[in-house]
């Protein structure tokens, strides 16, 4: 009698895509946003939305498509003398599955901390990325289209300026 389990998984099995080298390319794509906006690199972080569009729930009529309309959508950030908008942005709970041939989604969710002076570390952010990413010839992933689902959301006075 032959073992079922023994038997090769199907290669539409979840398993079997994305690869791990191809999850570490993705994780390492959706963490890149992080360290570049942490950084203050917002024309970086633009560019990694080149052939992308990112929307956010709460305005999901405005829709910014490539890197100069990503950029506009930064534009409000305070960068603080360091260079930096003093957040560390931290992901968690990243889930990757199937999109189309070729692509990735992905769900991870987000939260913003930030420190501007001496005062006390706090949370001013916090919601959920929704990502599609899609591989190049060359093996290396970019995104397609992010949606900032943001859903507790702190005090961004000293984050953001107003528009």
């Amino acid at each position: 009698m032959t073992d079922p389990a023994a038997a090769d998984p199907p290669t539409d099995a979840p398993q079997s895509f994305p690869s791990v080298e191809d999850r570490e390319r993705i994780h390492a794509l959706l963490h890149e946003y992080c360290f570049r906006l942490d950084a203050g690199d917002l024309d970086g972080v633009a560019a990694l939305f080149e052939d992308a569009i990112v929307v956010s729930t709460r305005d999901p009529e405005t829709v910014h498509e490539g890197a100069a309309a990503v950029r506009t959508m930064y534009e409000p950030v305070i960068l603080y003398p360091d260079g930096t908008p003093r957040t560390q942005h931290r992901l968690a709970n990243i889930t990757l599955t199937r999109g189309r041939p070729g692509e990735v989604r992905s769900r991870a969710s987000f939260q913003v901390l930030q420190q501007v002076d001496e005062s006390r570390i706090e949370v001013i952010l916090a919601g959920e990325y929704h990502d599609t990413v899609a591989r190049d010839a060359d093996g290396s992933w970019h995104f397609r289209r992010r949606t900032i689902d943001p859903r507790l959301i702190g005090d961004l006075s000293r984050h953001m300026r107003t528009r």
